[in-house]
C-alpha cells in the first residue's frame, strides 16, 4: 500500500466543510491555520488532540497535494473575509447603539479596570516598537 492511500483514509472531503480529517470536525485549513502561524506539527497535534497517525497523514497530504489546499485555504480566507464584512456591514448600526449606552450599574469599577489594562497595553505595545 502506497503512503497517498494511507493519507487518503485520514483526510476525507465533507460536504459543506471541505477536506476534514477523518471522524472529527477538524478541517485541513484549521490545520493550515496554525502552519501559517509558523506552529510545529506537534503542537498542532496537541492542541487539536490528533493522533500520530492523523498528524502524519494530515501533513503528508498537505506536502503532496500542496497546491489544491492552498487554493482551497485561500478560497476559505476570502469567504470569511466576505461574510465579516457582511455583517459587520449589516450589524453596524446595532453596534453603534450598543457603544453609545451608559454602563450597567454596577460595573463602574470593572469598567474601569479594563479600561486601565488597555492603556497599560497600548503602553507596553509602544514601548515593544521603540
Amino acid at each position: 500500500m502506497n503512503n497517498t492511500n494511507i493519507s487518503q483514509t485520514t483526510v476525507i472531503r465533507r460536504e459543506g466543510f471541505g477536506l476534514c480529517i477523518a471522524g472529527t470536525r477538524i478541517t485541513l485549513y484549521d490545520v493550515m491555520d496554525y502552519l501559517k502561524n509558523e506552529w510545529p506539527p506537534t503542537l498542532i497535534q496537541h492542541w487539536l488532540k490528533l493522533t500520530d497517525k492523523q498528524i502524519t497523514d494530515v501533513m503528508e497530504y498537505i506536502k503532496n497535494h500542496r497546491g489544491e489546499v492552498e487554493a482551497e485555504y485561500q478560497q476559505v480566507l476570502d469567504y470569511a473575509q466576505e461574510l465579516r464584512q457582511y455583517y459587520e456591514e449589516r450589524n453596524r448600526e446595532r453596534f453603534e447603539q450598543i457603544k453609545a449606552m451608559p454602563p450597567k450599574p454596577g460595573q463602574e469599577k470593572i469598567r474601569a479596570k479594563l479600561q486601565a489594562l488597555k492603556e497599560k497595553l497600548v503602553q507596553q505595545e509602544k514601548q515593544a516598537l521603540a
